[in-house]
């Protein structure tokens, strides 16, 4: 088995994807999760490269955020859409990232995950607060590579 298929069971999978949509309750960005074995290119370059596989540019509001996750690398970077990044300071994504980095160095991988996605909500909620009407336009459902 590959680093990818032993990073999480079905059931933190499954953890994961409820705290996702826990998370979009109150915001109309989306969230995503993916998780790959290594990746050969600029972490940030490739997270911006898998957001653009996943279709995640395609929102309307342009909200979308992709937590990317090499485990074999022992790597992670968050990446907004333009739509975020155009109404967020240049460091709006540190204390996600430092929530996720400070599980991940202990080997809480499940837990930093789903922190990270809840924070990632609440910050998102701030500036793209949910509307009546909004409709989930992303997959909550982990990817692989």
């Amino acid at each position: 088995m590959s680093k990818v298929e032993d990073f999480l069971t079905p059931e933190e999978e499954h953890e994961i994807v409820s705290a996702i949509i826990e998370a979009e309750k109150n915001t109309s960005g989306e969230i995503r999760v993916h998780i790959e074995a290594h990746t050969r290119l600029n972490l940030l370059d490739r997270a911006k490269e898998v957001f653009h596989l996943l279709k995640m540019d395609n929102t309307k509001a342009e909200n979308g955020v992709l937590i990317y996750i090499a485990v074999n690398d022992k790597k992670f970077a968050i990446y907004g859409d333009k739509g975020i990044d155009q109404v967020v300071p240049d460091n709006f994504w540190d204390s996600t990232k430092e929530t996720i980095q400070n599980h991940f160095v202990v080997g809480n991988f499940k837990e930093g995950i789903i922190n990270g996605v809840l924070k990632a909500g609440k910050e998102l909620e701030e500036h793209f607060p949910w509307i009546h009407g909004d409709t989930n336009e992303l997959s909550n459902e982990i990817s692989k590579g």
